[in-house]
């Protein structure tokens, strides 16, 4: 019984948000999986604001409240000197990302934005060898209007693992 009480507070919920702002959401999610995986790296820091704050985080510090992320780039310009290290400077073995993403869950909507987590999966192929499953977590997002549209103000990349696979080159 509970379960059905859950579910259909779930769903008005749902029902009251704005069916153009949920589409424009789920639009900034697939682009950004779209992006990542092309590697447009000027596109990718074009879906957030300048002042934004991009993290990949262990889920066992970011549940414990522990600072320490593997990638912490609070603005856009960080976002733009990551991609340009990715360019020009560092030298790794190449390989493809594909994200598996799923539809964002609002948990909350107000004037400042919206936060939604959406889960995600992210396999890593090499040129020479099979894919990999490379990153599993969820993202935690503040999302804002803005005069181009829906933009991160904040992505948080929170993985299940406390291990990442050699380094953590690409964008999650």
């Amino acid at each position: 019984m509970g379960c059905i009480t859950t579910g259909a507070a779930y769903w008005r919920f749902n029902m009251m948000i704005n069916p153009e702002i949920w589409q424009q959401l789920v639009a900034l999610q697939t682009a950004y999986s779209d992006i990542v995986d092309r590697a447009e790296w000027a596109r990718w820091t074009e879906l957030f604001t300048d002042d934004c704050c991009y993290k990949v985080i262990p889920r066992e510090n970011y549940d414990r409240q522990l600072p320490l992320s593997t990638i912490n780039l609070e603005s856009k310009g960080m976002l733009k000197d990551r991609i340009y290290g990715i360019a020009e400077t560092l030298f790794h073995d190449p390989y493809y990302q594909r994200h598996v993403v799923g539809l964002p869950h609002i948990l909350a909507m107000d004037e400042k934005g919206i936060t939604a987590r959406t889960h995600y999966a992210v396999f890593r192929t090499k040129s020479d060898g099979h894919s990999e499953v490379f990153n599993v977590g969820y993202y935690l997002d503040t999302v804002v209007q803005t005069a181009e549209g829906l933009r991160f103000a904040s992505r948080l990349c929170i993985f299940d693992s406390e291990l990442v696979p050699n380094s953590l080159i690409y964008p999650i």
